[in-house]
């Protein structure tokens, strides 16, 4: 395989991603970012992201001298490495790894693609190749390669199918590559430089490879909100979740994955995904009927959620829970990440709040001491996110609590002395919206136990 001389705009979850794991293939790859700060930060070493093996795989590939970061594009375009004879080189490989935010009505935010261009469009060699990482509506490649009125610069759509909590294990180990565009010889020149993967690879053009993405997403978020409807079937009729998603997922057309109950599916992909693909079908003259369902039934859920604690605490469907103080184990929008956009765990704790509910959270993302997570480069750990007092850990938030409300999966809760938060609390009460917590060691701690689809809790809303 030839090493290539890429560039990677942007450094956050994709761009550093992607930079680190291109350079642990045995490319040049220069990462460009508009904040000064952050660069020098990644130069030594530190990362400001919880991922794991990322730190350390963008460390090795910088000691390697594979791996670089420059503030600015301009400067990225001029940062590679002269070739045998003193001449300067440029990228001929780039990556556009920005941000493209939810919008207004839902709409894909291009603007940091467009600002891009923009600013570097005039300035690429001849054959250079412009790849879209980042998820963007179908039609962006050709509005890009529009933007840059060039004819001798293709442009690619290579969407990132990458877990927040296992990126790094992902890119390295993908379930197939993706790659479209209208010039085939370009659209082989980016999937080359994936060939040591040996992955499954899918050459297509532009848009499908565009769609391709949201496909995927919103097919998961779908199948997420399809099982936290059947947890409150299976609440109604008196069957258990666990063994309804046990016996289905071993059919190998639905899988195991994306089977578990929860407070409503969040994060920085899933919700955007899934409005924008909303906005394609609209322009389309498509109602996509089952897509909004699967949004609206994601909005209930955390409602959903609410009412099921009001109705624990307090008996009643209409309880009131003022100045009822609750415990709030986990605020990121999933185990294994610091990352809090569009967190249900938040929306819950909002609605809570809005109930008259006191709060107070742990998440172990946001913690101090030894076991902390060292994404902060010697920052302290927040006191407060979004409206929630920080305990410093699991027992300080249940003290007092008329009930502790798991809402993120982190699996250091399974551990935890529960015998110890049950003498901390106020009641004992756990309400698991994950359903992480076994219900048999929680009982044998004293604490009444109600998950979401579970047989015998003794709370059906």
């Amino acid at each position: 395989m030839f090493a290539r001389r890429v560039m990677v705009v942007g450094t956050g979850y994709v761009g550093l991603t992607t930079g680190a794991c291109l350079a642990s293939l045995g490319h040049e790859v220069v990462c460009a970012d508009i904040d000064t700060a952050k660069v020098e930060r990644l130069r030594r070493g530190v990362v400001d992201i919880v991922e794991p093996g990322l730190a350390e795989l963008a460390a090795e590939q910088t000691s390697a001298g594979r791996l670089s970061f420059v503030v600015g594009n301009s400067a990225a375009l001029e940062s590679f490495e002269p070739g045998p004879d003193g001449t300067a080189r440029s990228p001929e490989v780039v990556f556009l790894c920005v941000p493209t935010p939810m919008g207004a009505g839902g709409v894909a935010d291009l603007r940091a693609v467009e600002s891009v261009m923009e600013e570097v469009g005039g300035a690429l060699a001849p054959g250079t190749v412009v790849v879209n990482k980042s998820t963007v509506p179908v039609g962006t490649a050709a509005r890009t390669a529009e933007m840059l009125e060039r004819d001798d610069v293709a442009v690619v759509s290579n969407p990132e199918f990458l877990r927040e909590g296992a990126a790094v294990k992902d890119f390295l180990g993908p379930d197939r590559i993706v790659v479209g565009s209208d010039n085939q010889d370009a659209a082989e020149r980016v999937a080359a430089l994936y060939a040591r993967l040996g992955a499954p690879t899918v050459l297509t053009d532009a848009a499908s490879a565009e769609l391709m993405k949201y496909a995927a997403n919103c097919f998961l978020a779908m199948k997420l909100s399809y099982v936290n409807a059947m947890a409150e079937l299976c609440e109604r009729v008196g069957a258990d979740i666990a063994d309804v998603t046990e016996g289905i997922g071993y059919d190998r057309r639905i899988g195991q994955a994306f089977l578990s109950p929860g407070p409503g599916w969040g994060g920085s992909c899933l919700p955007k995904d899934t409005h924008a693909l909303l906005q394609v079908a609209d322009a389309a003259d498509f109602e996509f009927r089952l897509l909004r369902a699967t949004i609206d039934t994601n909005t209930r859920q955390r409602q959903r959620i609410v009412d099921k604690v009001r109705l624990a605490v307090t008996g009643k469907r209409t309880g009131s829970l003022s100045r009822v103080r609750l415990a709030l184990l986990g605020l990121t929008f999933k185990a294994g990440t610091d990352d809090l956009r569009d967190s249900p765990a938040l929306a819950i704790a909002a609605l809570l709040r809005q109930a008259g509910a006191e709060l107070v959270g742990f998440d172990p993302a946001f913690v101090d001491g030894p076991e902390a997570m060292k994404f902060r480069d010697g920052a302290p750990a927040p006191t407060e996110i979004e409206g929630v007092p920080l305990a410093a850990d699991a027992v300080s938030a249940a003290q007092g609590a008329e009930a502790v409300l798991v809402l993120t999966e982190w699996p250091q809760f399974r551990s935890l002395d529960w015998s110890v938060m049950a003498a901390a609390m106020k009641r004992p009460l756990v309400i698991d919206t994950r359903n992480v917590v076994d219900p048999a060691l929680l009982r044998r701690a004293g604490l009444t136990a109600v998950g979401l689809g579970r047989r015998g809790d003794g709370v059906v809303d």
